[in-house]
């Protein structure tokens, strides 16, 4: 095993005897959180992808995972949500090899990924370093998105932004991360930014400084959250959390609501040495990512405090 649970990192790596590739393995699944079911399936595939790339990894070849009420429901719609995880699997040019389905009170669906990596080349959580500048490849706001579909609220063109994004495949932000030697990198998924980051922080033995002025936001989500339209993990990840993140005054409450949300299919998390920053944005803009955005920085630790969020400039 070349790298674990320890840090609670997105995937666990395996070497292969006699194989210049080692194994990266992960699984991912959740209940429908957009009405159509095709775009429920890319959605589900690329948010289960993105911990293969945020890893470093090629996607090679996945399982179905699912649940669902055959019951209350026509399979079509099933068929329909397969649809849409293939169609994702094909773009990443990832082998499905089958799966295994369960009769449930509420659909679920997602994906158990198997990833190939070059041993020298692992992304992992840990290792950002004093003076790193932190990259973001997609916009925040997924979550604030999410429940105002499932609330019946939010602008048709709004949620139309925000399942593209959610349906986007950190390929691109994977492909920008060879361009240089990248020092940590995670995905920003249920455990918001916050969440994630203090976990590079406690991998790293540091402290990351946020500027909440330079995030990323996508369209609508900012209103959204001013009136309160936001996932159950806000509170959760916030009341987890605690102390450990330091909110400095002057930033908006509404980007603190955010920056704690849950976020599904959200972008890479990248620490950077400052000199190679430039070199990761362009990288990141030629491939057509959906945000290259410096977001902070990474600070010696500071005792009890794993993240801390200033208004920026």
């Amino acid at each position: 095993m070349l790298h674990g649970a320890e840090t609670l990192d997105d995937a666990g790596v395996i070497s292969v005897p006699g194989s210049d590739r080692a194994l990266v393995q992960t699984l991912d699944f959740f209940p429908p959180i957009v009405d159509d079911p095709v775009d429920f399936g890319r959605i589900a595939a690329a948010n289960a992808l993105s911990d293969v790339y945020a890893m470093g990894a090629d996607p090679f070849c996945a399982l179905n995972l699912v649940g669902f009420p055959r019951s209350k429901l026509p399979m079509e719609v099933l068929g329909e949500i397969l649809k849409g995880g293939a169609e994702k699997l094909a773009e990443a040019k990832a082998a499905l090899l089958g799966g295994h389905s369960v009769e449930d009170s509420e659909i679920k669906y997602g994906l158990a990924v198997t990833g190939l990596v070059d041993p020298d080349r692992i992304v992992r959580n840990g290792g950002a370093r004093p003076g790193d500048r932190l990259v973001l490849t997609k916009p925040l706001g997924m979550g604030a998105v999410s429940t105002a579909i499932q609330k019946r609220k939010g602008s048709a063109a709004e949620i139309a932004e925000a399942i593209t994004t959610m349906a986007t495949l950190n390929a691109a932000g994977a492909l920008a991360m060879q361009a240089v030697d990248v020092h940590a990198g995670t995905d920003i998924t249920g455990f918001g930014l916050m969440g994630h980051a203090t976990e590079v922080a406690e991998a790293s033995g540091a402290t990351l400084v946020i500027d909440a002025g330079a995030l990323p936001i996508t369209p609508g989500a900012r209103e959204l959250a001013r009136r309160g339209i936001l996932s159950g993990g806000t509170r959760r990840n916030r009341r987890f959390l605690g102390s450990r993140i330091a909110i400095e005054a002057g930033v908006p409450e509404e980007i603190v609501s955010i920056i704690f949300d849950s976020e599904t299919s959200g972008g890479l998390f990248i620490a950077v040495a400052e000199e190679e920053v430039e070199t990761l944005l362009t990288a990141c803009r030629e491939h057509g990512t959906r945000a290259a955005a410096v977001v902070g920085r990474v600070e010696a630790p500071t005792p009890g405090v794993t993240v801390r969020v200033t208004p920026g400039a």
